[in-house]
């Protein structure tokens, strides 16, 4: 829900039994892999969206935000900060982390990799025009001839639904959050992997993941001129 300007302040960051709060614009950018993986484990939260400057430096004056930097996550009377950090608990918190020290290492790599496309992605509704086709060329390139061959290769070897010991994991959510990130702007782009394929199928049609991607779901659609405006605006120098 979308909080009206006065109100995201220190009034709204209340720790909080409850539900998780997230505060953050209201788009996509660092916060939509959080997003995902509360949804993915059936974990419903609350927002607050930052749309002016006044706000943000708000959060930091109150002394809110560590690195003076959102995301922000209000969870179990914690005000995390930095992504990393706050999909590592909440992967932890809903066992969604492996079961043991070498299941979230491969976890981690496979967590670690996707960010890197990812991150292509985040970035490019900021590209300048002329920079644009280029740019969309090289995420092409990284997840045909980078990324994806190494998911289509363990998904084959191991002949399992899911990327790490055969159990639903954070390292399954980030990918199909990728492949239909990738796919919104290179349709075809998994061609070439009949196991990312089928795999796109099978996570898209787990319960919590499929509420998620219907309509009026907490997911945000790609941004556009006006969410790149509002980021704009609001951390501007």
């Amino acid at each position: 829900m979308c909080q009206s300007p006065g109100r995201t302040g220190n009034q709204e960051l209340r720790s909080m039994s409850g539900k998780p709060r997230l505060t953050y614009l209201n788009g996509r950018g660092r916060m939509e892999p959080v997003r995902w993986l509360l949804a993915a484990a059936g974990v419903e939260f609350e927002e607050s969206f930052l749309e002016t400057k006044e706000q943000y430096e708000k959060l930091i004056k109150d002394g809110v935000l560590m690195f003076q930097q959102v995301p922000l996550v209000e969870i179990d009377g914690m005000k995390m900060v930095q992504t990393r950090a706050i999909l590592s608990y909440i992967a932890g918190k809903y066992n969604l982390y492996g079961k043991d020290l070498k299941e979230r290492a491969l976890i981690d790599m496979y967590v670690e990799g996707i960010t890197d496309l990812m991150e292509m992605i985040l970035m490019f509704p900021f590209s300048p025009p002329e920079a644009k086709e280029k740019n969309l060329d090289s995420i092409k390139d990284r997840a045909i001839n980078r990324y994806f061959p190494v998911f289509e290769k363990v998904l084959k070897q191991h002949g399992q639904d899911f990327l790490v010991g055969n159990k639903f994991s954070w390292a399954d959510v980030q990918l199909i959050e990728a492949i239909l990130a990738v796919e919104e702007k290179i349709p075809a782009v998994l061609s070439g992997f009949p196991q990312l394929q089928a795999f796109k199928i099978r996570m898209s049609n787990m319960p919590t993941i499929k509420k998620f991607l219907q309509p009026g779901s907490r997911r945000k659609p790609p941004p556009d001129e006006r969410y790149v405006e509002t980021v704009l605006k609001v951390f501007k120098k």
